[in-house]
């Protein structure tokens, strides 16, 4: 049984009581790799040495800044002996633009790690050091420079779903996501910023509606938690959406199972 664990739900700026968007999936895969990702491991008590496998969705920084901090304690805390294998999926140049980065936080320090992982660019297929899962690899609609990508992942059960990394509206979600169970979407800006390369409040209820049998996980949200105590930044009032829409919260986690999907306590 899938297990989807939210460790952040925020956009880049970060909104009260949020860390950047993040999803553990079986404990062990990670799509994308914020800059807040190992201090989201260390809340849930999870080391980085468990974590198998990678998938990028894009390259901005709130999307994967985070990945030197991640091989770096790797290396020297929690598997010094490079004992873990570690499968890296992303879009076009990912390993290289991953090694630069890498090089430029900590010259000369973990390219001798990077080498030894599994790297994949292809546009589906297994997924790397986790073989209970395939993914296809597909475009969507956000600035064109970060080549912005999301995926869907399907399980050895049959289950699925996607996520769209960071997008607006467009095709190649709308066609996908009523064939999915669960769709991870984001909802990066609020209704009055009308921009196509993310989703907005009605985008996200026209999508939706369009597709009443999916599940909705709203997150990289710009909103406020909240269960926060500290004063909003912009505002902690959820929009009213679709019933088939849950608006997730850092440390959300749900069981995906052939009934659906269920709220989980560790």
């Amino acid at each position: 049984m899938p297990i989807l664990e939210f460790l952040g739900t925020g956009n880049a700026f970060l909104p009260q009581g949020r860390f950047h968007s993040l999803l553990l999936l079986d404990d062990s895969i990670l799509i994308d790799c914020p800059p807040t990702a190992l201090a989201s491991l260390r809340r849930i008590n999870i080391s980085p040495r468990d974590i198998n496998s990678i998938l990028f969705t894009h390259w901005h920084g709130d999307h994967y800044f985070g990945f030197p901090f991640l091989i770096l304690e790797r290396k020297w805390i929690s598997d010094r002996e490079g004992n873990r294998e570690l499968g890296i999926h992303g879009p076009s140049a990912c390993k290289k633009r991953l090694a630069e980065l890498c090089e430029l936080a900590y010259p000369g320090s973990v390219g001798d790690r990077l080498d030894s992982f599994k790297w994949s660019e292809e546009e589906q297929g297994g997924v790397q050091c986790s073989p209970h899962w395939s993914f296809e690899r597909f475009e969507v609609k956000h600035e064109i420079e970060v080549d912005p990508h999301g995926y869907i992942m399907t399980h050895e059960s049959g289950l699925k779903f996607m996520h769209t990394g960071d997008s607006g509206p467009c095709e190649a979600i709308s066609s996908r996501a009523g064939d999915c169970d669960v769709v991870v979407m984001e909802m990066g800006v609020p209704e009055e910023v009308d921009i196509p390369q993310h989703f907005r409040p009605s985008t996200v209820a026209t999508l939706a509606n369009a597709n009443p049998e999916t599940i909705f996980l709203v997150t990289h949200t710009w909103l406020d938690e909240p269960n926060c105590e500290r004063e909003p930044i912009i505002s902690n009032q959820l929009p009213q959406l679709p019933d088939n829409v849950i608006q997730v919260s850092d440390g959300d986690r749900f069981i995906l199972n052939s009934e659906g999907l269920q709220r989980s306590n560790k």
